[in-house]
């Protein structure tokens, strides 16, 4: 009895034991620890960093954890560039460089890896990771840094080319490569690396072809009007350190670095926009209609000659086309021609063979009226009957405009073919004062313009608040096919004064004496209303309530649109600004702005909520974010000696600091 007990107490002590382990062990599995937010660290390679007089060509680098290489081809910049692309990959801890071609004699290598390598776990990047070496005895130590902006938008051009020519021959940059090369970052940046002392020519390059010129005029480019001498000075600058506790100002120490100049290139980048100029396609569209579309746009109409036979009579068709006389519609007026299934024609115009080659082109055009025949004409011929009441009978009104009228903008009327006749009152504009319709007896209804000759508009002087009404009386209305419209009644409202704003935006710095307009932008950064500055003010009046934002071009040849740069010419592309602020613009206000188009430098100018290329900001980010007033350069160099005050990791950059570009 009593060995049976103390069995038993044995058994009650294990029971606790037993259910504490269980219930620690059903609590989950582990987490594994916090997320790793660092990026690999450069641990050695070979050669080393900085090394010279080397022969190998076949570089390794190790680092401190398993690495990937993100799309070395497009993200790995090597200089001097070369007819053979070196070959990246990476192999464990390891990124292997391979040049499948022999090294050039005495000559700095510079290979960027910008931020494609990352951590194999968590993808966190190597920001910015550069390394260095020479075939020579010397490494060539100098460079030049800045930005790449669109001229037009002045978004930073991110992973844009960005190199240089030491020849002086302004064909180099179509027909060598660049000699040295660097790609922009997320904030459009660049630093072109490993430069003799001497002087070049720099330009920025969208390399479509990879094959480091500009030879494709649909490639984004950028040029310098002048060439740049590269510089470096000893300067002594200012270190703060923190503490890491209370992440306050701890210690203030002053220290030598080196300083390369210029730090502060900006190029304006921009497409030539140009698009080979030849007869895109012809088509009949119907029995009464012809169409010709034209690749591009041109400053003159083709010369068109009928070659049928046999037609001898008035203007065989009425013109309609584009502003820019890419597309054209010819509608036939002689019922011979409607009726022929066959019409040739000849278009004469000029079409260039290349950029800036032209010659004048002939034509040869047939178009064909397909007819259905058999049992098909039948089925057409019964449809045609059974709906010979239908809107194919009568002319009609395919835009007559919006419920609500703007009080300074013109009402149009548009029809489906262009217009004979329009019968004396058989059109009304009236407007109602009560329940009363009043009729206007100065209202009138008049061609718009030259280019479409359905479009007319209601002249009118349109009073703020006022219901109108347009009224067109069956039968008043011709057109050229003898169809006639049917009863036709649109009612509409103009808008109310208290309903708009006025915007008055004083400039100020802009040069003198130099044309300039403001286009006012909608959130997308999208033109929405356009004013000429005239005595440093640009106007938006009847502007309707809303968030806006602005800017403003210096209109070099004064026609009143952006022009673009040309290489060729050495034109660059107009100067842009932004205003820096959104507008907010209320009913019934009155809203004025002065604008110091020199106040911020430029790449600050445009406002962060519009940009579309903005930095990466993600949590995987494994730098500090600089003040407005003070941006680093932070390209890692693994040759720089951190115990050396005169070697620096990182650089003042003056990009957005007091230097204007």
């Amino acid at each position: 009895m009593r060995t049976k007990l103390k069995g038993t107490s044995h058994l009650l002590l294990w029971i606790p034991a037993l259910l504490l382990t269980a219930a620690c062990a059903s609590m989950g599995t582990p987490t594994g620890g916090p997320r790793d937010e660092e990026p690999p660290h450069f641990v050695r390679s070979n050669p080393a960093p900085g090394a010279t007089n080397v022969r190998r060509n076949h570089i390794s680098l190790e680092f401190n954890e398993l690495v990937n290489v993100k799309d070395a081809f497009q993200n790995v910049v090597v200089s001097p560039t070369g007819s053979s692309t070196p070959r990246v990959q990476s192999l464990g801890r390891r990124v292997e460089v391979v040049f499948p071609d022999t090294l050039e004699p005495n000559t700095t290598y510079t290979i960027d890896f910008a931020n494609s390598i990352q951590d194999n776990n968590e993808n966190n990047p190597l920001q910015n990771f550069s390394y260095t070496f020479s075939t020579g005895a010397d490494i060539d130590t100098l460079r030049i840094s800045g930005m790449v902006l669109d001229s037009y938008t002045l978004e930073p051009q991110q992973k844009m080319l960005v190199g240089v020519h030491s020849v002086t021959a302004d064909s180099a940059f179509r027909t060598l490569r660049l000699e040295r090369v660097a790609k922009t970052d997320d904030r459009g940046r660049f630093s072109i690396r490993g430069l003799k002392p001497g002087s070049y020519s720099v330009f920025a390059l969208g390399d479509i072809n990879n094959d480091f010129r500009w030879d494709n005029p649909d490639e984004q480019m950028a040029f310098l009007d002048f060439r740049v001498s590269p510089t470096a000075e000893v300067m002594e600058s200012t270190d703060t350190i923190y503490n890491p506790l209370t992440a306050q100002p701890d210690t203030v120490v002053k220290v030598m670095r080196t300083q390369f100049f210029p730090n502060d290139i900006l190029l304006s980048s921009f497409n030539v926009n140009y698009k080979p100029q030849y007869l895109l396609s012809n088509a009949r569209t119907d029995s009464t209609r012809l169409s010709l579309i034209f690749n591009a746009p041109s400053a003159k109409m083709p010369e068109l000659r009928l070659l049928s036979p046999g037609y001898k009579g008035e203007e065989p068709w009425i013109t309609e086309r584009s502003r820019h006389n890419d597309t054209i519609t010819l509608w036939l007026r002689p019922m011979e021609l409607i009726k022929s299934d066959t019409i040739r024609l000849q278009a004469r115009y000029n079409r260039n063979k290349a950029m800036g080659v032209w010659e004048e082109a002939t034509d040869t055009l047939e178009f064909i009226t397909k007819r259905p025949k058999g049992k098909g004409a039948r089925v057409f011929k019964n449809r045609k009957e059974k709906n010979k009441d239908a809107d194919i009978t009568f002319l009609k009104i395919v835009k007559s405009g919006q419920s609500i009228q703007e009080v300074n903008q013109p009402r149009y009327i548009e029809f489906d073919t262009p217009l004979d006749t329009i019968l004396p009152g058989a059109v009304r504009l009236e407007t109602r004062r009560d329940t009363v319709w009043h009729t206007l007896p100065d209202a009138r209804l008049v061609r718009a313009d030259s280019l479409n000759p359905r479009l007319y508009v209601i002249k009118n002087r349109w009073a703020y608040g006022a219901t109108y009404r347009l009224k067109v009386d069956s039968l008043g209305i011709y057109g050229i096919y003898g169809h006639f419209n049917k009863p036709f009644e649109n009612e509409f409202k103009v808008r109310k004064e208290d309903e708009y704003a006025t915007l008055t935006l004083s400039l100020t710095q802009l040069p003198d004496s130099m044309p300039a307009f403001v286009e006012l932008l909608n959130t997308s950064d999208k033109p929405v209303r356009t004013a000429t500055v005239a005595d440093g003010r640009a106007v938006f009046d009847f502007l309707l309530p809303g968030t806006y934002y602005a800017r403003v071009i210096e209109d070099a040849n004064g026609n009143g649109i952006y022009d673009t740069g040309n290489y060729d010419l050495r034109l660059q592309p107009e100067t842009v600004h932004y205003y820096p602020k959104r507008l907010l613009v209320k009913k019934n206000w009155d809203v004025e702005e002065t604008w110091n188009v020199d106040e911020l430098p430029v790449d600050r100018q445009k406002p962060e909520k519009i940009k579309k290329n903005k930095p990466d900001t993600g949590k995987n980010r494994n730098r500090t974010e600089t003040t407005e007033e003070e941006e680093e350069d932070d390209y890692f160099d693994p040759t720089a000696n951190p115990f050396d005050p005169n070697s620096k990791k990182k650089r003042r950059n003056n990009i957005n600091g007091s230097n204007r570009y």
